[in-house]
């Protein structure tokens, strides 16, 4: 901190104090406002903050939280990590997650997709971190062709090392834009948003799965250097050597999300088997993937924001007799068109006791009704428990899907579980 011009200096302990001031109120955790009022102070203070500093910057539509988590957990084996890793992803949660580690020398932080090129031109990162780009709050987003050229664009610029996902197409193009790459074969389960070449836009030829060329351009997949045996549970490093996974974490995307982390870890000198230990130990993440106890049934809690989300909460469901519920809102950090809805195939729902919540349950009922799954209207988990409980003897656990604001109201009731 004392390395700061004085300017920056008082920016940031004003910051710090508008923070620390919203947590006593219980407004929030002063990631936002904290940066919001250092930024007033001193327009530049990101720039300032990140000089000196070692960073890797993560973006993605999914994941980003996730991944940022565990690049930083890898990365703590240096010392020091200032870190965002709970998800304030704009200038402002940058701002404070960098001034609350004045002295770590590197530091993870998740980027906003659109947010991505100015923070790349503020923060001259080291690593920049890029897995996957699909459609996502349609009502104020960015077209992702849009996206993934502006992206590309910021890259050629800039001297950073992209460790990026070889199986999406958009982020392959983007990536390719960069200097110096390490490409993860991280796989692509949701391909609805990728089947034209951002490059000409020509039809992509997709098989055999994973690669995908441009018959038209010539644009193709790139060579990973490292890959993710999902049926093995196994990583492949740069040297060809297989590595057990073993994550506490479910499902393929985790996966996915583990082995970026793992390359990212080894562009700064950390070989695998001193990073996957570290990423072995997390079990949640904000809390994704956590299990409350409640009136004697275990509740687990899955985000899922957009389609591409809600494909891969599918595929970490419990088993067939466990129930699930749907809860959707659609307010701004939401996304207030629902049309996405449309999109999710919940065919894969049928012959599961399925109920559904949220400010946004009308428009979840009437796509289900559409795809032929029965459900029941619920206000409250806790209803949902009591609905189950007194139907379905021995039920012990129940799922839960949510997107972004429906999920955080699930969280606080519950205490905001980790």
């Amino acid at each position: 901190m004392s390395e700061l011009p004085l300017r920056a200096q008082l920016a940031a302990v004003l910051g710090k104090g508008a923070a620390t001031l919203s947590r006593a109120t219980g407004r929030g955790d002063g990631s936002v406002i904290g940066g919001r009022v250092a930024l007033k102070v001193e327009p530049e203070l990101l720039a300032k903050l990140a000089r000196g500093r070692r960073l890797t910057l993560v973006s993605a539509t999914n994941g980003k939280t996730t991944t940022t988590r565990l690049i930083a957990s890898a990365l703590r084996e240096l010392g020091e990590i200032a870190t965002n890793e709970h998800g304030a992803n704009m200038p402002t949660g940058h701002i404070t997650a960098l001034a609350n580690a004045p002295e770590a020398r590197n530091g993870v932080l998740e980027v906003d997709e659109k947010y991505l090129p100015q923070v790349l031109r503020d923060t001259s990162p080291a690593v920049v971190v890029l897995m996957n780009l699909s459609r996502d709050q349609m009502d104020r987003a960015s077209e992702i062709n849009l996206l993934a050229k502006k992206w590309r664009d910021a890259l050629r610029r800039s001297e950073a090392h992209v460790v990026a996902n070889a199986d999406d197409p958009l982020v392959a193009w983007a990536g390719l834009g960069a200097r110096h790459a390490t490409w993860v074969a991280a796989g692509q389960r949701w391909k609805e948003d990728s089947w034209c070449c951002p490059e000409c836009g020509g039809h992509l030829k997709r098989e055999p799965d994973p690669h995908w060329e441009c018959p038209e351009c010539g644009l193709s997949r790139p060579e990973a250097s490292w890959a993710v045996d999902n049926e093995n549970d196994t990583i492949t490093d740069s040297n060809g050597q297989p590595m057990r996974m073993e994550l506490g974490l479910p499902g393929d995307a985790n996966r996915a999300n583990a082995a970026v982390a793992v390359a990212t870890a080894a562009a700064y000198g950390i070989h695998p088997k001193q990073s996957l230990p570290r990423l072995r130990e997390i079990r949640s993440v904000a809390g994704r993937y956590t299990s409350v106890v409640t009136d004697g049934v275990e509740v687990r809690l899955l985000l899922a924001k957009n389609p591409a989300g809600w494909l891969e909460s599918f595929a970490v469901l419990s088993q067939p007799h466990v129930p699930v519920i749907l809860s959707v809102n659609a307010q701004i950090p939401d996304g207030k068109d629902t049309s996405w809805l449309w999109d999710v195939d919940y065919t894969v729902l049928r012959g599961r006791r399925v109920f559904v919540m949220g400010e946004r349950r009308t428009d979840l009922a009437l796509r289900l009704e559409t795809d032929g799954v029965p459900f029941q209207v619920a206000d409250t988990v806790a209803d949902v428990v009591s609905h189950v409980k007194a139907e379905q003897s021995g039920i012990t656990q129940i799922d839960v899907i949510a997107n972004y604001t429906a999920f955080q109201q699930i969280r606080t009731a519950y205490g905001r579980v980790q």
